[in-house]
């Protein structure tokens, strides 16, 4: 997992890091990457909890990029399809959907207009 030089990891531990993420400043709001589980702690909710502790304290929206397998997780997590993405996400997925099948998700506000004050808790 890469991280940006602007970017917030996150850790879940037990006896070593069983999960990490990554939420780097966009826009008035995140992007999110990078989510990994070990294989051996998946299906036991640590992806879910990383997510909600990581995200508790931000302010705005919060974007991602997943695979269409995966959007129904992140629904579960109150992520939903984005309607507008802040220009440096919108170019970069427009690169990435070049290779590889990919879907742009948010949580939070549903406009890039809205207020960062009047975020939407999920």
């Amino acid at each position: 997992m890469r991280s940006a030089s602007d970017g917030e990891l996150w850790v879940a531990r037990a006896n070593c890091i069983i999960a990490g993420l990554n939420l780097t400043p966009v826009g008035d709001g995140y992007w999110l990457t990078g989510l990994f589980v070990d294989p051996q702690q998946r299906s036991q909710g640590v992806a879910g909890r990383l997510v909600e502790a990581a995200l508790a304290q931000a302010v705005g929206p919060t974007w991602l990029f997943c695979h269409p397998d995966l959007v129904p997780f992140y629904q579960r997590l109150g992520f939903d399809t984005a309607t507008a993405l802040p220009e440096p996400l919108a170019a970069r997925l427009q690169r990435y959907q070049r290779s590889k099948p990919l879907v742009a998700l948010q949580r939070g506000q549903s406009s890039l207009a809205s207020n960062p004050g009047n975020s939407t808790s999920v």
